[in-house]
């Protein structure tokens, strides 16, 4: 009888036990998983996918992406060095590189007033394709051709290569290797039909902004606000202003 009673009683406590062990795993709340310790998100940077490009376009493409130089608008970014441009969509992401043609004159500036003048009295050593920023926009020429104008002041524009002169073998030029080949415009930016038709019209067919890399000055003098924002990032105060490109509309060519 007793030991009948010594097992009913320690079965009873081993069952009360685990009666009791459930109770508190119901009622007692569960420790929260540890949260991943917490990280600042990665500046937004451009995309180049497999295009190669020079460290001056690559610097100049995640200033413009990082600081949204460009607001919503997609933009291009001229490498003169290389003759070739980089179209963007306003995120960053290349949408396509071409080479191109460029004004036969080395330089970074126009000559005031070159705008208005007859294409046959720009002189050779006035035609160069400006550097810098400009706002652009889609237009028409005194051709009546599809043209983004660039600098309109200046007569500047980007548009699909012209082949009214045979003897300049514009499109030998631009499947030509050698950069020094691609130097034969009066200023403007001439690209293959094709890229202009497909990338370059439809994605600047509401404007968008064109950054054209120098080839004489340095690139922090041409873009005094990459210089600021890359001053600041690094805690370093620069003083300067800021040059913009004048804003464009549609008459003439070059």
């Amino acid at each position: 009888m007793l030991a009948t009673d010594s097992g009913d009683w320690v079965g009873g406590l081993k069952q009360g036990l685990l009666i009791g062990a459930a109770v508190l795993v119901i009622v007692l709340p569960h420790a929260p998983a540890p949260r991943p310790a917490a990280t600042e998100p990665n500046p937004a940077q451009p995309q180049f996918g497999a295009a190669d490009a020079s460290p001056a376009v690559r610097r100049l493409a995640h200033w413009i992406v990082a600081s949204q130089d460009n607001g919503r608008a997609p933009f291009a970014i001229l490498d003169k060095r290389e003759a070739r441009v980089y179209v963007f969509g306003h995120e960053g992401r290349l949408r396509g590189a071409s080479p191109v043609l460029l004004g036969s004159a080395r330089g970074d500036d126009t000559v005031p007033g070159i705008g208005q003048r007859p294409i046959d009295a720009v002189r050779p050593a006035e035609r160069t394709t400006p550097a810098g920023r400009f706002v652009a926009s889609p237009g028409r020429n005194a051709r009546d051709e599809d043209v983004v104008w660039v600098d309109y002041d200046a007569a500047v524009s980007m548009h699909r290569v012209r082949l009214t002169q045979p003897a300049e073998r514009r499109l030998e030029r631009l499947a030509s290797p050698v950069v020094k080949d691609r130097r034969i415009s009066y200023g403007c930016i001439n690209l293959p039909a094709a890229f202009f038709d497909d990338v370059v019209w439809p994605g600047f067919a509401a404007g968008g902004v064109v950054y054209v890399l120098p080839e004489v000055k340095s690139i922090d003098v041409a873009f005094p606000a990459l210089r600021r924002f890359e001053a600041r990032a690094s805690g370093t105060l620069v003083q300067g202003t800021e040059t913009v490109g004048s804003a464009s509309s549609d008459s003439h060519y070059r």
